[in-house]
């Protein structure tokens, strides 16, 4: 089968691997129908992800169709349409009994598909703990609106828990990429009074606005942030900061923009070490939590996502096939053509 490889040293390639097989009777093989490519897959390739495995098959969002299942799986059966958790997870460790599964204590727990494990950048894709890590897709939902459930949709929507919003908020967001845009869409939910969003792609914070997930935009450079945020918020600063650019120094903008005693949540994922100036924050009483994503609540995002309150279906700019995904990495690391997803069709 064709599959997108880490090769380290900052090469991906398209080449042919072996068709995946059942390794546990917990095990599900799904045909991947759609994938995509996320910034993670980009930090791979260069390095920035030390727990990366050269060889393995990139891609940790991807929807398809259960083909096979080991006999201790459950809930899903061949034939079903299946969203694909970005973590694998026991559900039976002291962490995931706590709602923790990004830190599942299984050899293979946390984020593994596309970094440790093989992934879904491929025609085919082994699922450990289906039953964990298999959403299925109902009837009125396409595969474009599933395929964000289990990695993006659902870091925003983790971010937004624990970042203790409350009806009439004031909330920022640095970051307006894809991950960030699910950051607003899943912070809506909560009814704030409104939403900054904070980037330097102006046709991105157009995009937010547009469709309703901010209400406030602001352009570093061209806009005094710390001032405006202050003027936004009746001087205080945002009850909640959620950072999810990583820049350079979109940490330090994170706890300056915040009022004292509220909660910063660091969704980003740096490729260098950050610096809390300890005496510089002195007296803000900050909360801060920090990634990464706990994939606990995929089947909540598929009922939202069902009903209509949740639609990332618009985050999708381009498609291709997978024989043309090296281009869309191109395209896609570069921010060409004002890309923010791809849905790279596999099979149909």
């Amino acid at each position: 089968m064709k599959a997108v490889v880490y090769k380290g040293n900052g090469q991906v390639t398209l080449e042919e691997r072996p068709m995946p097989v059942l390794q546990d009777e917990r095990d599900a093989i799904i045909q991947v129908t759609l994938t995509t490519i996320c910034s993670s897959d980009i930090h791979i390739k260069h390095g920035a992800v030390p727990r990366a495995v050269p060889g393995t098959i990139l891609g940790h969002e991807f929807v398809g169709r259960v083909v096979e299942t080991g006999k201790a799986v459950k809930k899903v059966k061949p034939g079903d349409r299946v969203a694909v958790n970005v973590e694998t997870f026991c559900g039976e460790c002291f962490f995931c009994k706590r709602g923790f599964v990004n830190n599942c204590t299984d050899e293979h727990g946390g984020w593994a598909l596309g970094c440790r494990i093989d992934g879904g950048q491929a025609e085919y894709a082994r699922i450990p703990y289906a039953d964990n890590g298999l959403t299925l897709i109902p009837d009125n939902v396409t595969g474009e609106q599933a395929l964000l459930n289990g990695d993006i949709l659902s870091t925003g929507y983790w971010a937004a828990k624990i970042g203790e919003l409350h009806p009439a908020d004031t909330v920022a967001v640095i970051g307006a990429g894809p991950t960030g845009l699910c950051t607003m869409m899943c912070a809506r939910l909560y009814t704030p009074a409104k939403i900054i969003a904070i980037d330097t792609d102006e046709y991105r914070l157009a995009l937010a606005k547009e469709k309703g997930i901010a209400d406030i935009t602001l352009v570093p450079g061209r806009d005094r942030i710390e001032e405006a945020v202050l003027q936004a918020s009746g001087g205080r600063g945002a009850d909640t900061v959620f950072e999810v650019a990583g820049g350079k120094d979109t940490f330090q903008t994170a706890w300056k923009i915040a009022r004292p005693n509220a909660v910063v949540v660091i969704v980003a994922m740096y490729e260098e070490p950050q610096m809390l100036p300890l005496p510089d924050m002195y007296g803000k009483n900050l909360v801060f939590k920090t990634g990464g994503v706990d994939g606990s609540y995929c089947q909540e995002i598929m009922d939202l996502t069902a009903c209509g309150k949740l639609d990332a279906g618009f985050l999708i700019t381009h498609r291709c096939r997978l024989d043309e995904i090296m281009e869309a990495y191109d395209i896609f690391e570069n921010k060409k053509d004002h890309v923010i997803k791809y849905a790279i069709r596999v099979n149909d």
